[in-house]
């Protein structure tokens, strides 16, 4: 899984230069040494993304965006509440992941997460142990529903009760968050 993905990012051969979580995993798991590769700005990791803004309720692409969309701050979502940002990456290939939406939840007023994720069906407990030990809060929450017909977890969780998460970031932040949780994730998952 996420080892096979890094293995063949780093057998590139080139001057490396990984985003923090790819460039820790590569050196802890002794897939590159730390004097061959530098670490890359998290700020250009969704510099070429595929972004657009969608109405909730039709999901209708209201607008496609470049990547200095990504430094609005993420209240955007509360003022603009009927929409919810929809983001493709080939840096979320590495954890598994097609895409990434992001809302604001029209009852709770908190930020949510929602994905498809590429993993089998039997980690489902190491899946949810991951989420009840990582999101802090009594009314943190999360959902997941398999899809046996596309072979992924559909995945829902409020962005608001991860570790790093503030009011004051950025879109892009928040997506880095979101990124970043989920490769412990499936990292975690990956040594169960």
């Amino acid at each position: 899984m996420l080892k096979k993905r890094i293995e063949e990012l780093v057998a590139i051969p080139q001057n490396l230069s990984l985003f923090k979580e790819e460039r820790t995993y590569a050196v802890k798991h002794k897939l590159i040494s730390k004097e061959n590769i530098s670490e890359a700005d998290p700020t250009d990791r969704f510099a070429d993304a595929y972004i657009e803004k969608c109405d909730k309720e039709s999901e209708n692409v209201i607008s496609e965006e470049s990547s200095q969309f990504l430094n609005q701050p993420i209240s955007y979502l509360k003022l603009q509440q009927n929409e919810f940002i929809y983001l493709e990456s080939k840096w979320l290939d590495i954890i598994g992941v097609d895409a990434v939406s992001l809302e604001m939840d029209d009852v709770f007023g908190t930020y949510d997460a929602l994905l498809g994720l590429r993993l089998q069906k039997k980690y489902e407990k190491s899946i949810k142990d991951f989420f009840r030990e990582h999101l802090h809060g009594e009314e943190a929450r999360f959902s997941l529903l398999f899809s046996p017909e596309d072979g992924l977890w559909n995945v829902n969780f409020t962005l608001n009760y991860a570790d790093g998460f503030r009011e004051e970031m950025s879109i892009g932040e928040a997506y880095q968050l979101i990124y970043s949780f989920i490769f412990r994730l499936a990292e975690s998952v990956e040594a169960a």
